[in-house]
């Protein structure tokens, strides 16, 4: 690939239908802070980082490879990502984009980052669960949440490619996106990967996950995937995501190691079932391991909505067929909500919130 570097801003990138010199684009940061809504702020707040005199930003992690924490990420290795995912998804310079996502996060600033260096047009809207609602522009490039994705349904035919990550992409969503657009990807990747490093296109059912160019894959004795970014950083990226390997280059994602359900010696892999059950089951759900005299643990189904009898989810499991016996709950506890984060639902949190075991 040929890196540009870092402070290099492309002559064709424009922001809200404005170019920008480097000190030009200082003052619309420096603007941005002073003058602008909550979302502008944070835009501002990150211009201002990208033009100071480091070579580095700190970003919080998502937890993926342990405890969240403050990391520093290289600005050039944030480079070497947005023209990475230009390259794969065909992004070309002029072409228009629109900014939907929190700059808080890391996936918000590479989407700044994505437009100043591969020179594209680019938009900002608040970063609300429907960013789409009051949009009538039609653009080439853009990424969500799956949280936004469902919401702007609608008018997902305004937008040539839509890239999806941050949260799993459930089956409901997923058989909409097919249905609706034919160059949606689903997206993997964490905050120190520096965004996505591999992704899979949803018009092709149950597709494995592709890393990116330049971005080499293996597993731990675990199971779990581990990531060789050379241009990002210089250590194996460790994750807590179970994988199965297909080749070097490609993977299909199976949950996390930290929710994994041993009950009676048998390993459980909570997301797996969960898909199995995403048909069946009406409301939001998630399974998970309470502690059990016998089993050590026992896998429960934690559902969102009003309580219904013990016989109706019976009922609604039996239409499952495809599940093992051992992947079959051994009982059901109702909540009002499934607490989330950014769509993520926080299994651990939710249980200790209603206090199942």
């Amino acid at each position: 690939m040929n890196i540009p570097h870092y402070t290099k801003i492309h002559n064709r990138f424009q922001l809200k239908g404005y170019y920008f010199s480097a000190n030009e684009l200082k003052d619309i940061g420096y603007d941005f802070i002073k003058e602008g809504a909550p979302y502008e702020v944070a835009i501002g707040k990150f211009i201002m980082d990208w033009m100071d005199k480091e070579d580095f930003i700190h970003v919080k992690t998502s937890g993926s490879t342990g405890d969240p924490k403050i990391i520093k990420i290289s600005k050039q290795a944030m480079v070497s990502s947005a023209i990475r995912t230009g390259n794969f998804f065909d992004v070309h310079i002029g072409d228009s984009a629109l900014h939907c996502l929190p700059a808080d996060f890391i996936a918000g600033k590479m989407m700044l980052v994505r437009a100043m260096i591969l020179g594209l047009s680019l938009d900002l809207v608040q970063p609300t669960s429907d960013p789409m609602k009051d949009v009538n522009h039609s653009y080439d490039f853009v990424a969500m949440t799956p949280m936004q994705a469902f919401y702007s349904i609608e008018k997902l035919d305004q937008i040539k490619t839509l890239i999806i990550g941050g949260a799993p992409i459930y089956p409901e969503l997923n058989e909409k996106l097919v249905a609706l657009h034919t160059n949606c990807y689903e997206t993997y990747g964490m905050t120190e990967t520096i965004t996505h490093i591999a992704a899979a296109p949803l018009a092709i059912p149950k597709q494995p996950f592709r890393a990116l160019e330049g971005i080499h894959l293996q597993t731990d004795k675990e199971g779990c995937l581990m990531v060789d970014a050379p241009d990002i950083t210089d250590q194996l990226i460790h994750t807590h995501d179970l994988v199965d390997m297909h080749d070097e280059k490609t993977f299909t994602y199976l949950g996390r190691k930290d929710n994994v359900i041993n009950s009676g010696g048998v390993k459980i892999s909570p997301e797996v079932v969960e898909e199995k059950l995403a048909h069946h089951i009406p409301s939001p759900f998630f399974l998970y391991g309470v502690p059990d005299e016998v089993l050590g643990q026992k896998l429960v189904m934690i559902v969102e909505g009003e309580e219904t009898s013990e016989a109706v989810v019976s009922e609604q499991l039996a239409t499952c067929d495809s599940l093992e016996k051992f992947e079959i709950p051994k009982s059901t506890h109702f909540v009002t909500e499934i607490l989330r984060n950014n769509g993520k639902y926080l299994r651990d949190k939710t249980v200790e919130k209603y206090g199942i075991a």
